[in-house]
This record gives structure tokens, sequence and C-alpha cells, in this order.
């Protein structure tokens, strides 16, 4: 054999073996369905997004996206097994394989994409990180907060954009790191920080929790943006697609009236955008490796968009918070999603 042939050969092995993981790893959504649950990480424990109560049951905004992709893939919302993670474990877990999917107020950035090799499959939540204050003394703005101790979560965007924004103020503070948001909550109502900050989703959660609720108030400025969205690995593109999905499906379904009251109706429609939707026309469901009614599924399991916000987070929750940015990106908001088509 030539040195020339010889090379060849090698660099043609050498691809092979690069390729095995790919493909070894690009099977999540048979894996999923063989073993007839779906394996989403969630929160310890925050309201609104993803909370359990005494019966053992999980509710909120991010469970309920859990939801819609279970029912998208088994035509059953109860098929999840929820894995409670805090925010350090999170990305690990989801790298070691304990989680098929991260649906966890997670911020997407640069960093947690390229260093951690994952992919964030779209923004189902836009935020800002915020600032928690007890109303003693009376702060009305974060440029007031010069010289405050700020208690902060580890693992977290949160004490990065913290510094940043106190130094391009030319601000002075401490700040105080603890391992849970419960932790950092407990410090903030016990004195041991003046202010607490967190995405501002998280902050009316955590609001809930303290003994005086009251007590408390959200200061309006935000310093970062925070889009909040499902995490998956990025070995299956297959997997990462039906994930991605699924949340445009949520929204689309807003744009285009579907809701869960208005299925029958949607099923009957002659609509053309409607009729692909519910896959009474076109073959898209093939094309993410599920059947052509995965989003109208989806739909029936827990809502369009707007149901989902306002049932879990909206103005008329525990939490109240206004749509905002998130309302669709015809009515004012920023939430948009491509066509099914």
């Amino acid at each position: 054999m030539t040195v020339r042939a010889f090379r060849l050969l090698r660099t043609l092995a050498t691809l092979a073996t690069l390729s095995v993981p790919a493909v070894a790893a690009a099977g999540t959504l048979d894996t999923v369905r063989q073993r007839g649950t779906l394996q989403c990480g969630v929160s310890q424990g925050l309201p609104g997004f993803s909370d359990r109560n005494a019966q053992g049951e999980w509710s909120g905004f991010d469970v309920d996206f859990c939801k819609a992709l279970a029912a998208a893939i088994f035509d059953d919302p109860a098929k999840v097994t929820y894995v409670p993670l805090s925010a350090a474990e999170r990305f690990d877990a989801l790298k070691a394989g304990r989680i098929d999917v991260l649906s966890r107020n997670s911020t997407w950035t640069l960093e947690r994409e390229a260093k951690l090799g994952l992919l964030f499959a779209g923004i189902t939540y836009h935020d800002g990180q915020g600032f928690l204050v007890m109303r003693r003394p009376n702060i009305t703005s974060a440029l007031e907060l010069t010289g405050a101790k700020i208690c902060v979560q580890t693992g977290t965007s949160g004490e990065p954009n913290v510094v940043d924004f106190f130094r391009a103020n030319s601000m002075q503070m401490e700040i105080k790191a603890y391992p849970t948001a419960a932790e950092a909550l407990a410090a903030l109502a016990g004195g041991a920080c003046d202010v607490l900050t967190n995405d501002q989703s998280g902050l009316y959660a955590m609001r809930l929790q303290l003994p005086k609720p009251g007590d408390a108030l959200i200061l309006p400025d935000i310093i970062s943006k925070e889009p909040l969205g499902p995490v998956v690995r990025n070995d299956d593109l297959v997997w990462f697609n039906a994930v991605k999905w699924v949340g445009h499906a949520l929204v689309n379904a807003e744009e285009l009236g579907i809701s869960r009251a208005t299925v029958a109706e949607a099923l009957a429609s002659t609509k053309p955008a409607v009729r692909r939707f519910t896959g009474a026309e076109g073959d898209l469901g093939r094309d993410l490796g599920l059947d052509n009614a995965w989003a109208i599924r989806s739909v029936r399991a827990v809502g369009n968009y707007a149901e989902v916000y306002e049932r879990n987070v909206g103005a008329n929750s525990r939490l109240g918070i206004p749509r905002g940015l998130n309302q669709l990106w015809t009515m004012g908001g920023i939430l948009y999603a491509p066509p099914l088509r």
C-alpha cells in the first residue's frame, strides 16, 4: 500500500469515527417512545412556572410545555416524568441524559450553546432581570441601590448581569450568593441583604413565598435580556426540531384563533392554514417524526400560548404578570413564530 493510499484510508476511518456519536445519539424521540414517558427537567418549585402541590401534581408555564410535548408524541399529556433540578445542576443533567428536555426558566445565551453543547429550542418567554426590595427604605429605582447588598442565586446569569449593571452606572454593591432561590429569598426576608435579583418573572413568583408579599416591591428597572426557552442536547436534530415546533405551534394556534374551546371548530375548518395545523392537509407531522395531528393534540392538552400564559402567570393568575413583550407581534408584543407550512 502506498503512503498516499494509507493516509486516505486513515482519514476516512477518522471521519467515520467522528460521525458515530452523532448517529448513536440521534434517537431521542425513539427512546422517549420506547420508554413510554417524557423525562422533563423542571425547577425545584417556582410558582407559576413549575410547582408541585400536596398531591404531587405538577403545574405551571414550563410544566405545560412538557405536557404539550408529551401530547404531540403520545396523545397523552400525562406521560411525563418530572425531574426537579437546581439551577447549578440543570445543564449537567441534560448533558448526562438524565432528562430528554429542560423546561426550567433558562436563559438562552451563546456560551450555553457553544460551550456546553446544548441547543435552545426557541423562546417561550421574553424576560429580563430585575430587583425585588423590601419596602424599607422606600426605594423606587435600581439607580438608588448604590452600596446595597445584593442576594443572587448561584449557577444563574444573574450575578454577571448585576455586576455589569453596577459597573456601568459607577455604583458600589456587595454580592451575596446562595445555592438556591429559596435561600436567597430567605436572606432577603431576614435582612441579610437589601435586594434580591432574578428574572422578573421569577421575582413575581418568589414574592408570593414571603410571609407578607405586600411588604416587597418589584422595581420597574430591567437590566438585561433574558430569553427563556426549552433546551436539548445538540446531538439530535430530529428531536431538536420536534421540541422547537411544539413551542411554535402554541403561538401559531393563538394567531389562528385555535384554542381548547375551538378544537372541534378547527378540525372542521376549510381555511388552508388551519387545515395544515390540524393535519387535515399536508404532511408536516411526518417531517418532524410525528403524525400529522401533533399540533392540534398539543392545543387540546394545554391550550394555545395565551391560555398557557394567562392560566399560569397572567394578569388574573396569582402572579399577575402583564403579558408585555409576550404579546403577539400583531398586538404590540414581540412574540412571533414561523408559520406551519
